[in-house]
C-alpha cells in the first residue's frame, strides 16, 4: 500500500518538443546545423554529377572497339565524340595520339584519366574538412555549456543534481548533433570517392584492352 502511494505521488516526467529540444542547444548548432545542409547538398549534387559521368555507354564502346579493330580510325573518334562520359573524354584523347609510340599514348590516357578524376573529385575535400569540424563544433559547445554551469552554480552556491543534470543534457545536444553531421559528411566523402575509385580501375582495365588492340593493329 504504502508503495503504490508512493508510486502514484511521483511527478509525471515532462514531455519535451523536439524543436524545443534543439533550440535550448544553444548558439552551436546554427553552424552545425549550416554544415549539415552544406553537407547533403555536396552528397546529393557529387552523387548525381559522378553519375553522369560514369554511367555506362554500351554501345558506344562497342561501335569503338568495332571500328578500333578495323582500323577506322575517324569512325571511332566520331564516336567518341557522340558520348557524353569519362570513358568518352579519356578514350577520346587516347585515340588521336595513335600513330604516335605506345609511350605517349599512355600518357594522354594517364593525363585524361587524371583530368576527369580531379573533375568528379572537386569539392569532395569540403566533405572531409566538415566532417572533422562538425564533432568539434559539437564538443565546444558542449564544453562552453559546461564552464556556465559550473560558473551559475559558483555565483548561487547551489550544487543540487537537478541543476547540474537539466543545463548539462541540454548542451550534451550539440556533441550528439555534431557527431551526427560528421558521420553523415564523413560516409558521404568516402562513398563517393569510392565510385570514383572503382570507376577509374574500369578505366585502367579499359586502358588496357585499348593498347592491346592497337598494338596488334
Amino acid at each position: 500500500m504504502i508503495l503504490q502511494l508512493g508510486v502514484q505521488n511521483l511527478p509525471a516526467a515532462a514531455s519535451i518538443d523536439g524543436i524545443d529540444l534543439l533550440l535550448k542547444g544553444g548558439w552551436i548548432l546554427a553552424p552545425i546545423g549550416l554544415i549539415s545542409l552544406i553537407s547533403c547538398y555536396l552528397i546529393i549534387v557529387k552523387y548525381l554529377e559522378i553519375r553522369r559521368h560514369t554511367k555506362p555507354e554500351a554501345n558506344i564502346v562497342t561501335a569503338f572497339h568495332s571500328y578500333l579493330k578495323k582500323g577506322d580510325l575517324s569512325q571511332a573518334i566520331a564516336t567518341l565524340q557522340a558520348g557524353n562520359s569519362s570513358y568518352s573524354r579519356i578514350f577520346y584523347h587516347a585515340t588521336r595520339n595513335i600513330g604516335r609510340p605506345i609511350k605517349e599514348v599512355e600518357s594522354s590516357i594517364e593525363t585524361a584519366a587524371q583530368i576527369e578524376m580531379n573533375r568528379m573529385s572537386k569539392d569532395l575535400h569540403y566533405l572531409g574538412l566538415f566532417a572533422g569540424i562538425a564533432p568539434m563544433l559539437g564538443f565546444i559547445g558542449t564544453i562552453a555549456g559546461v564552464i556556465k554551469i559550473f560558473y551559475d552554480i559558483s555565483l548561487s552556491d547551489n550544487i543540487s543534481i537537478g541543476i547540474i543534470s537539466g543545463g548539462l543534457y541540454q548542451k550534451m545536444i550539440s556533441s550528439g548533433l555534431g557527431l551526427i553531421v560528421g558521420v553523415i559528411a564523413y560516409t558521404g566523402y568516402h562513398m563517393l570517392n569510392i565510385m570514383i575509385d572503382k570507376y577509374m580501375n574500369r578505366v585502367e582495365e579499359d586502358a588496357f584492352e585499348f593498347i592491346n588492340i592497337i598494338e596488334q593493329n
